[in-house]
């Protein structure tokens, strides 16, 4: 006998506005199913980002609104909920665009994302060296302003606040937006000599 695997997310025949005016969403459903990795993929304006703010219910900030559908996280409508109590229900949302505050630390930064379960010190040490893991790269830049990494030491501090709530489901936008897939200046530093071309 198989048990049926339960829809952490469904989203069905959602439609959106953006700008009070402009149908950005018509008709999109999908499921994401407990434990799995679901991806949207599509061109530039394909609506993409305007789908995940609708999950997280940020469309709001940007004049839009879902006008159609329903959306459901662990089968309960989430469309009158606020974005904090969604956050504080295990949802979370890595906005586009390296999203930091600036002038706060890398350890400040991820030590926010922790805050909305309100954990006991000794837990948030524990995710901070669990976050400190997964992105090493910005372990030694902790005491340095958000603001003055690179693209992609913000992105992983944007990630890692996002995943120091313990989120259920995480909705990244653009995850590898400024991240370089392989790192190529560690080598050119341990050159002793440029070889001719």
């Amino acid at each position: 006998m198989t048990i049926p695997v339960q829809d952490l997310l469904r989203i069905a025949d959602v439609e959106a506005v953006c700008g009070y005016a402009i149908l950005a969403l018509r008709g999109v459903s999908l499921c994401v199913p407990e434990g799995s990795i679901v991806a949207l993929l599509g061109a530039n304006g394909a609506g993409k980002t305007t789908t995940l703010k609708a999950v997280s219910n940020l469309l709001g900030a940007s004049r839009g609104a879902v006008v159609k559908g329903e959306i459901t996280y662990r089968g309960e409508p989430t469309l009158r909920l606020d974005p904090a109590d969604l956050v504080r229900r295990g949802v979370v949302q890595v906005l586009e665009g390296r999203h930091c505050f600036p002038h706060l630390t890398v350890e400040e930064n991820l030590l926010s994302g922790g805050f909305a379960r309100r954990p006991s010190g000794r837990e948030l040490k524990g995710d901070l060296e669990r976050i400190y893991d997964i992105f090493p790269r910005i372990k030694p830049r902790r005491d340095a302003k958000a603001g003055l990494l690179s693209g992609g030491e913000q992105q992983m501090a944007a990630i890692g606040r996002g995943l120091m709530s313990r989120p259920k489901l995480v909705l990244l936008d653009e995850p590898s937006m400024g991240l370089a897939p392989n790192d190529r200046r560690g080598d050119l530093r341990n050159r002793s000599t440029v070889e001719p071309g």
